[in-house]
């Protein structure tokens, strides 16, 4: 893992999310998304919250002292507030060096290339998230999705997710033909929003 750089990929994500944001209607804001607590409105907010958290953590901030959401934000607001902290993230970690110094993220503390990979799986899982509950209207990148699946079969072993504080759930299938976004979702414990 020493060799790893997760800051292509993590620019890719951003950018696929800056265009499912794109996307939003208005009128899709109140709706539902695979995470029960968030409507797409909530959903948002968290993308864009822990998007300024990782983006903090990169310059070597506190980003933990930052809520993981983002309040405050007018319905037509959102695509801009993404693009402010993903320009954030490209800057506070433009530096070679913090992808080597120990940060504090939720989980522990780690190096920051393996903090921001985690980020990236969190990302990605939200991609899923967003893209179901805006009923699918991009074709995704697989590749970011292809490494958050490494990521998270290494740091989100199958057993002991039972805490209910935990924000995954228990693996659950994945069709035989499922893409890497949905192979993620199922190891996160995410199923598809059922739509009449």
């Amino acid at each position: 893992m020493n060799a790893l750089d997760p800051r292509p990929l993590h620019a890719r994500a951003a950018a696929q999310i800056a265009s499912l944001i794109a996307t939003v209607r208005p009128e899709q804001l109140d709706g539902p998304t695979p995470c029960d607590e968030f409507d797409v409105r909530r959903l948002l907010s968290h993308m864009v919250g822990g998007t300024r958290r990782i983006a903090v953590i990169g310059a070597g901030g506190d980003g933990l002292a930052l809520p993981p959401f983002a309040d405050g934000v007018p319905d037509d607001g959102w695509a801009a507030a993404y693009e402010e902290v993903r320009e954030l993230v490209r800057a506070g970690w433009a530096d070679d060096a913090r992808l080597d110094a120990l940060v504090r993220v939720p989980w522990g503390e780690a190096p920051g290339r393996i903090a921001l990979a985690g980020y990236v799986m969190e990302a990605v899982t939200h991609t899923w998230d967003l893209s179901e509950a805006l009923g699918r209207p991009l074709a995704l990148d697989p590749e970011p999705a292809e490494f958050a699946l490494v990521i998270a079969a290494r740091v989100l072993p199958d057993e002991g997710r039972e805490d209910p504080e935990l924000p995954f759930g228990a693996v659950v299938p994945a069709p035989e033909d499922a893409d890497a976004y949905d192979r993620l979702a199922a190891w996160t414990g995410r199923r598809p929003l059922v739509t009449a």
